[in-house]
């Protein structure tokens, strides 16, 4: 009996199974983890973000949660949270979306990481890596919204 516990312990060592998971959990470490950085923003029917500057570390793994703090639908005060690339011109991009309602007022061009569009109570999370250093924009691109909702994404 003896001989088989061993043996049993030995095949499940080589294919990886561990009948002891905290144990698993205490060997597997991964020189490559990196930890998540969450951040939350807030918008408004008052066309509002609660942030205007939001600092990460290049490569860093962001998840962002976008909550639309409002009452109001989506059609009539949708927000979304969009991150542009380095050097596009928010204005053209602005007026680029507003001809893009079919993909929820996200151009095809210009955009590092976006969120999809949500109206008051609803919430929205999205997961990506910041891009290398230097200082992006990030607006809201629903029509009118990119005025008065963006802000600084700054990657040092």
């Amino acid at each position: 009996m003896h001989f088989l516990s061993l043996t049993i312990a030995f095949l499940l060592a080589l294919t990886g199974i561990n009948h002891n998971p905290g144990i698993a959990a205490m060997n597997n470490t991964n020189e490559n983890f990196q930890p998540v950085k969450t951040i939350v923003i807030n918008s408004n029917d008052q066309m509002r973000f609660d942030t205007n500057e939001i600092r990460v570390k290049a490569g860093e793994k962001i998840k962002l949660t976008l909550n639309h703090t409002g009452k109001l639908p989506k059609n009539a005060m949708g927000h979304n949270f969009v991150l542009l690339e380095a050097g596009t011109d928010v204005a053209k991009f602005s007026q680029a979306a507003m001809n893009a309602k079919a993909t929820e007022y996200i151009p095809s061009k210009g955009v590092i990481a976006h969120t999809k569009l949500i109206g008051g109570g609803e919430s929205t999370t999205i997961e990506f890596t910041a891009p290398k250093k230097g200082t992006y924009e990030f607006i809201c691109s629903f029509p009118g919204h990119y005025a008065m909702m963006k802000g600084k994404f700054i990657v040092e």
